[in-house]
């Protein structure tokens, strides 16, 4: 299976990991997500977006917060865009990313303990 044809985390899971077992298919699909959220810079970029006003930033605004090249950040936008996290947008010369909330819902929920009431 390319990484083309992962379902990104907006359709791979819908229930959190403590409910039922991951399907084969799910399962790969996390894998990219995770993977994806795995290096640290492109950690630290789906945060910086998430925290900036509306949620969405310009590369130009992202550079500025790490000591690699600006060719280097647009690999890992394209990681994190490629995994379903975030979306980008062409505004004249530059490129502004947003978190999409889905995916962020998604992962939350998919993390989520499952909460009993002791009896």
């Amino acid at each position: 299976m390319s990484k083309k044809e992962l379902p990104v985390i907006a359709e791979a899971c819908s229930t959190p990991l403590v409910t039922e077992p991951l399907t084969d298919l799910e399962a790969a699909g996390l894998a990219h997500v995770f993977k994806a959220l795995a290096d640290p810079v492109r950690l630290r970029l789906f945060s910086l977006i998430a925290s900036f006003e509306g949620g969405q930033a310009c590369v130009c605004d992202l550079t500025p917060y790490f000591d690699v090249s600006q060719p280097t950040i647009s690999h890992h936008l394209k990681v994190l865009r490629e995994a379903g996290l975030v979306d980008s947008e062409r505004r004249g010369t530059w490129i502004h990313y947003r978190v999409r909330s889905e995916a962020l819902g998604r992962l939350s929920l998919l993390l989520a303990p499952t909460v009993t009431v002791a009896g």
